[in-house]
């Protein structure tokens, strides 16, 4: 059984003892060969305010090389009415018959 990518992949992101990236939440969407689809739900450090932001969506494609994941796309949703509105869309799509 291979091992799952969601144990080798994270976003966490430390510098100087601070956690400018903390990861939320994680979850596996693709998982195919060598490649992995992975969407996070993180918030950064804000050193202005010396507090975390607002929560933020990413959806990552990863790709094993070397017995290493690797990032090779990204996409970040940056509030949660961007992530409504993406989720009303393709809900629309789906609930549409399938083109052939």
């Amino acid at each position: 059984m291979a091992a799952n990518p969601l144990d080798d992949i994270s976003i966490r992101y430390e510098e100087n003892g601070i956690e400018l990236v903390q990861e939320l939440a994680k979850d596996l969407v693709s998982s195919s060969g060598g490649w992995a689809t992975v969407v996070f739900r993180y918030r950064e450090w804000d050193p202005k305010k010396e507090a975390y932001g607002v929560e933020k969506f990413g959806i990552r494609r990863y790709r094993k090389r070397e017995g290493r994941w690797q990032q090779q796309a990204k996409m970040s949703i940056n509030s949660r009415d961007h992530a409504r509105k993406l989720v009303e869309v393709l809900s629309g799509w789906l609930d549409q018959p399938e083109t052939t």
